[in-house]
């Protein structure tokens, strides 16, 4: 099961990691972060030794949804020490998702 964050630890998780992180910007009422969600924990049970995988709740927690500029979910922001480095929009393929955590791994 991926691990919830919120507007109080966001920070101190993205920072501290020594793992690569996808955040998934998400609300439970968006049935398209519902799919997005099951093809993340497949994924993460892949690459749970090399990636972190994070859910936010952007209902719940305004202040990261804002910092980051969510405006549209579900959103996916890639992290690599403590930086932003790749963002995106909407549903990815499963296939899609590997390249981009392929690419953050190998920074």
């Amino acid at each position: 099961m991926l691990k919830e964050i919120n507007d109080e630890n966001f920070e101190q998780l993205i920072f501290e990691s020594k793992k690569p992180i996808l955040v998934d910007f998400w609300a439970p009422w968006c049935s398209p972060c519902r799919a997005l969600s099951v093809l993340l924990e497949e994924i993460y049970s892949e690459y749970h030794t090399k990636i972190l995988v994070f859910k936010l709740n952007v209902d719940n927690n305004p202040k990261a949804s804002y910092k980051y500029g969510i405006r549209s979910i579900p959103t996916m922001i890639f992290f690599k020490n403590g930086e932003k480095k790749d963002i995106h929009i909407g549903i990815l393929s499963k296939e899609d998702i590997r390249k981009k955590l392929d690419v953050l791994i190998n920074l």
